[in-house]
């Protein structure tokens, strides 16, 4: 018999195989039988449409761009749906062994992680790729100059090359510091923190184009960053923090 691995168990459960036998029950036969804590897991999300035009971003292809959008992070987007109207009917199942429920909440964690970071990057996109405003300041005054933090930046990206991740540039609001993170999947992110400006290192984003060129794809993403909306994200993280 062949060996089956905890994560193809799981793929099995959220695509609706044997393993979801356990609650047996439809999204509608859950709406009607779970508690009324089941409306978290509403299971309707919609994909967020780009905000600029592919086609004119420098050193990205739009082949790659929609093929990411539509895709990856449509893709997430579907898990993610399809794991909430699962927990809803699992609500149901009071026989149902915790550590069933405790991969499908783990599944969640990611699906939900994969579809927020997707949204950010793509809307950190369709810039000049020329950094200004106060979040401008703010890295100059914790990294001496622009330069060295797009160095940092950038080495974090490369250090992911060829693996998987992703860099977060964001605002901590338990130091009141700005830092770049290393995330190697979708659940690392800083306790805490705002993330400011993401960039995706798996595979997906740029082997389209660049192939196993990971450093390439970094010099282009750099060169179409959308500074305003980072600026935006910073304001709001330092009215947040001040309102703490």
């Amino acid at each position: 018999m062949k060996n089956v691995s905890r994560r193809e168990a799981m793929e099995t459960i959220i695509a609706g195989g044997a393993g979801i036998a356990l609650s047996g029950l439809t999204t509608a036969e859950a709406q009607t039988t779970a508690p009324p804590v089941a409306r978290v897991f509403g299971g309707q999300h919609q994909p967020k449409p780009l905000s600029f035009e592919p086609a004119k971003l420098k050193g990205l292809s739009e082949k790659l761009i929609r093929s990411h959008h539509e895709n990856n992070y449509g893709g997430a987007v579907k898990a993610l749906n399809t794991v909430e109207q699962r927990l809803a009917a699992m609500l149901a199942d009071k026989d149902l062994p915790a550590y069933i429920y405790g991969d499908l909440k783990r599944e969640e964690l990611v699906r939900t992680g994969s579809v927020v970071l997707h949204e950010i990057y793509f809307g950190n996109l369709g810039g000049d790729g020329k950094a200004a405003g106060d979040v401008l300041n703010a890295i100059k005054q914790h990294w001496g100059s622009y330069e060295q933090w797009e160095a940092e930046f950038k080495r974090t990206g490369n250090g992911l090359g060829g693996g998987s991740g992703w860099v977060i540039f964001a605002h901590n609001f338990h130091t009141g510091e700005l830092h770049n993170y290393w995330s190697w999947d979708h659940m690392h992110n800083a306790p805490f923190s705002r993330p400011l400006l993401a960039m995706d290192m798996y595979e997906h984003a740029y082997h389209m184009d660049y192939g196993a060129a990971a450093a390439k794809y970094v010099d282009a993403f750099m060169q179409n960053i959308k500074w305003e909306e980072v600026n935006r994200r910073f304001t709001n993280a330092q009215k947040a923090s001040a309102a703490m």
